[in-house]
């Protein structure tokens, strides 16, 4: 590690973004292993200060610590998500257990930890403001969690639970992407492709090509069960080797097999719940969430469940009068899409040409931001991103002041994870006066050169979803980087996100944004209302595809030590689980398998995936307010900025919530939203 390390210092770039342009694969662990030196040094130093603890020379303190590291994993953990290597992949096998083991040296610190507790047991009387004082009860409320409390041997043995499970959380997510690559199907003849819109099918070449098959059609598996291409693909057959190959993602027994990895991480995870003093990992993980008990999650889950399958029954009825045969889960996206046409006279592959990607960011999403809360977009290709096709926008507010920077990066390739998601490059924050870099990453299909990338709906909707995520990060204005944009409880962090979407239909910004990329006409507005009374139709399959998985996730952590070594059958075990709720409906398989679940078993949300729809509960509450209060106004922009976005984590998340709305959150807007009242 040396200064001519770009991670070694702060970047003089403008917004501190990275310097991409020096970064090389061999500069992440050099910097990875001198960020966690210096950081364990600073830690050193702070139990070291003189005299008693104090905010100051301890919570501060803490907060400027890990600087380096923190630079150099923000750009590694982007990088490696979004475009992956083989020596990226390697590098990410050495740091996953180091990592793990440098938080526990810093988070089972009994001194560090006797030091914060001093200071929370006097906090009444040490004369903090309130984001101070919010700051330290995270700080020990965080360590509580992580263990600080424990005997020795119960820290010693936690510190090797949690390397194991890194080693296996980043082992799971690389069976998944290499079997979602293997899986691609393969197409012989463009006849089988019937009913795909040209743009689809040039896609499917382009991607075929790029795998060394010039002059045959690949199609690519997507990380959810199915694929959006079966909602027109004419070819029973062809849609059913799409759905099946789906379905069998990381559950092959080949070497990309994850039942024997998550078996194994299921039992750890058990085993380190029992040294907290929990039953399970699900009670340990929510108690520190909105729903604080899986208990209250049920409760909630077990309201929507039966209406959900009843809905989803009675859609299946519709779909079999349209095909005049029984439905299957490969079946229910091609003819639903028909019904939707009978029903609502709503054919979405014709709307394709006015969701056309340019127009959505620009006139959609970056309009409607502007609309609400006065910032503005300019992109600056002259800013070098960590991919080519990773666009940076310069975002400014009102006034001209410079905000954050925005990065869109929105193709599938091989090197990419599956899904979409947020994150940040840079966090926002006023410690050390820095401004919001943050990235979305989607995974659509990349047109041939010089075509234009024509949206799903769907495609829409997740494009504005993400955005909700951007602007949570972008409009933070919070002192210390612990509690920035979106650092609030996991089940409280998709709440934003969810009600950026309300904005696609609106009047003001669907006739801004869907414009015929060859006519410019408007998309009809008979066409929008028919979708908006369209707006709880196929919400039975949806949501009980969705219950299916967060049941599955539940049911996977909320075994004891006992209970979870008796398990050995992962296919048996995730039947029985959704049969137990209710939710077995063969036509509507669940979201995610467990094999290819990586929000549970490779990423933060184990014990946590209910949290979409218990954020949609805030969310559906939210749209109403807006609706009640003249919707994309200035002033209601500005409510929702100041009382909520720009508080990051830097408050209770349902006070925030209570701040906003003036009341606690209703079920029933969420009930007659998804059709289940």
């Amino acid at each position: 590690m040396t200064n001519a390390n770009p991670f070694a210092q702060r970047s003089s770039l403008e917004f501190e973004l990275p310097p991409f342009a020096d970064i090389r694969d061999e500069h992440y662990l050099p910097a990875f292993y001198a960020g966690c030196q210096a950081q364990l040094a600073e830690v050193a130093e702070i139990l070291a200060t003189p005299g008693a603890a104090t905010f100051e020379n301890t919570i501060v303190a803490l907060e400027k610590s890990g600087q380096m590291l923190m630079r150099t994993l923000l750009v590694f953990f982007n990088k490696s998500s979004s475009d992956t290597s083989d020596a990226l992949d390697a590098i990410e096998e050495e740091m996953a257990p180091k990592l793990a083991a440098h938080q526990d040296a810093i988070n089972l610190n009994p001194a560090l930890f006797t030091r914060i507790k001093s200071l929370y047991d006097n906090r009444e009387s040490i004369g903090l403001n309130s984001e101070d004082a919010w700051l330290l009860e995270r700080y020990y409320k965080d360590l509580i969690h992580a263990g600080a409390h424990l005997s020795d041997s119960e820290r010693a043995r936690l510190k090797e639970l949690n390397e194991e499970l890194s080693k296996l959380e980043t082992q799971f997510s690389k069976n998944v992407l290499a079997d979602t690559n293997d899986l691609a199907v393969l197409v012989e003849n463009i006849d089988e492709l019937e009913g795909l819109s040209d743009n689809e099918i040039a896609s499917a070449a382009a991607a075929a090509k790029d795998r060394g098959h010039e002059g045959k059609w690949l199609i690519g598996m997507v990380n959810f069960s199915g694929n959006p291409v079966l909602n027109s693909l004419k070819n029973r057959e062809l849609r059913k080797k799409i759905m099946q190959q789906s379905l069998l993602k990381a559950n092959r027994n080949n070497d990309n097999d994850n039942k024997p990895v998550l078996l194994k991480v299921v039992k750890l995870r058990a085993e380190r719940a029992k040294l907290f003093g929990k039953d399970t990992h699900a009670e340990h993980v929510i108690a520190v969430q909105t729903a604080e008990h899986p208990d209250n999650v049920h409760a909630m889950l077990r309201k929507i469940a039966p209406a959900a399958v009843r809905n989803a029954q009675a859609e299946a009825e519709d779909l079999k009068k349209s095909a005049g045969a029984e439905i299957e889960s490969w079946d229910w996206g091609f003819y639903t899409e028909q019904v939707r046409l009978e029903k609502y006279n709503i054919d979405t592959s014709k709307m394709r040409p006015y969701f056309e990607l340019e127009s959505v960011l620009i006139n959609g999403i970056f309009f409607a931001a502007n609309k609400l809360f006065g910032i503005t977009f300019k992109e600056r290709p002259d800013l070098v991103t960590y991919h080519p096709e990773a666009r940076a926008f310069e975002v400014n507010n009102e006034d001209g002041s410079k905000l954050g920077l925005f990065i869109g990066d929105f193709y599938t390739r091989d090197s990419k994870r599956g899904g979409a998601w947020m994150n940040n490059l840079v966090d926002q924050n006023f410690l050390f006066n820095q401004l919001p870099i943050v990235v979305n990453n989607l995974n659509i299909p990349k047109p041939p050169t010089g075509k234009p990338t024509l949206l799903t709906f769907d495609e829409t909707t997740t494009l504005f979803h993400e955005f909700g995520h951007a602007l949570h990060g972008l409009l933070s204005q919070v002192k210390y980087p612990r509690v920035s944009g979106t650092s609030v409880q996991r089940d409280f962090v998709e709440f934003p996100s969810q009600v950026n979407e309300m904005w696609i239909l609106w009047p003001e910004v669907v006739n801004n944004y869907a414009l015929h990329h060859e006519t410019g006409e408007q998309l009809p507005q008979e066409w929008i209302d028919n979708l908006n009374a369209a707006s709880t139709f196929n919400e039975g399959h949806a949501t009980t595809s969705y219950l299916a998985a967060a049941i599955l996730d539940l049911a996977w952590h909320s075994m004891t030590v006992e209970e979870a070594n008796k398990v050995t059958d992962v296919e048996a075990f995730e039947a029985q689980a959704i049969k137990d709720y209710g939710l077995d409906f063969a036509p509507v398989p669940t979201r995610y398998r467990s094999t290819y679940f990586s929000h549970i078993f490779a990423g933060g949300y184990s014990s946590g995936y209910y949290g979409y729809i218990w954020s949609e509960v805030l969310d559906a509450d939210t749209v109403d307010w807006f609706k009640e209060n003249g919707g994309l106004k200035r002033e209601n922009g500005e409510h929702f900025r100041n009382t909520l976005l720009g508080r990051g984590g830097s408050i209770d998340s349902m006070q925030m919530f209570r701040n906003f709305r003036g009341r606690d959150s209703k079920i029933e807007p969420l009930l007659k939203r998804r059709g289940l009242l």
